[in-house]
């Protein structure tokens, strides 16, 4: 199964799902379609070792291998769960700098000191107000408790990574991209807006030549297609606000009978 699949804002989808076996596969990936009102060509191409592109208007949208992006076959490698790190096995990039040394006096700088800028008030009485003592402010100086400076670990064997080996649960069909001879083409609808058209389907094991056929049938045509989309949508747009005029006109002149018998 190949094509568009458009509902609502949220699913905009191109469903390339594979037959194997006589199960079928939808591809892992989230491949978004057009959702403008244009022609538009969709092309799956399906290669000889498993590899794919998907086109959108001879342009590749996606690409990859059929034994990554679709669960038909297992994958042929695992992560081996019994792994583990091994203990001298240093992940650390940076270290302390033992030869850092902490200033003297650094522990008796205070976090805090009184503001220089500030003056006892004119009318304090400190029989009464107490001894005046300024406010306090961070202090400058203050670096916070001190820590060694960090230097690059010279033994640094990067970020440990569980090591993948072969999985053996996988057997390799070297036929995974032959298709089924292919006796019909079916299309599947379901809408609520009326408008979708399907025509020109092929089907071959030559794309070079499909790329071609779609140059010669969809781009040569596509401005023009886009030119008479814009004056369609210039006339439904005035018609549609010729219309808005109209209701309102009648709209206008039922609520003035109405005011008119209200007031006889």
């Amino acid at each position: 199964m190949f094509g568009p699949d458009i509902c609502s804002k949220e699913k905009k989808k191109l469903h390339v799902i594979l037959s194997y076996e006589g199960q079928y596969y939808p591809t892992k990936k989230d491949i978004q379609c057009e959702t403008d009102k244009l022609t538009h060509f969709y092309t799956f191409i399906l290669r000889p070792d498993a590899t794919y592109s998907v086109l959108i208007d001879n342009r590749e949208r996606e690409t990859g291998s059929v034994y990554t992006d679709w669960d038909i076959l297992p994958p042929p490698k695992i992560k081996d769960v019994h792994a583990k790190k091994p203990k001298d096995w240093d992940d650390r990039e940076y270290i302390d700098d033992l030869n850092d040394v902490k200033p003297e006096g650094y522990d008796s700088i205070p976090r805090e000191i009184p503001d220089p800028k500030a003056k006892k008030p004119a009318d304090w009485d400190e029989e009464d107000d107490g001894i005046w003592r300024p406010a306090k402010i961070p202090n400058p100086a203050y670096r916070g408790p001190w820590k060694r400076k960090k230097i690059k670990n010279p033994n640094y064997k990067g970020k440990w990574k569980i090591p993948w080996i072969d999985n053996p649960e996988f057997e390799d069909d070297p036929d995974l991209y032959v298709l089924k001879p292919i006796k019909y083409v079916g299309i599947e609808v379901w809408q609520v807006k009326a408008g979708s058209v399907f025509d020109n389907f092929l089907i071959c094991d030559d794309p070079q030549y499909a790329r071609q056929v779609v140059e010669d049938i969809w781009a040569k045509n596509r401005e023009i297609e886009k030119d008479a989309f814009e004056e369609a949508e210039k006339v439904r747009r005035a018609r549609e606000e010729e219309d808005g005029k109209k209701k309102g006109e009648k709209k206008k002149g039922r609520d003035t009978k109405r005011r008119i018998r209200v007031l006889t």
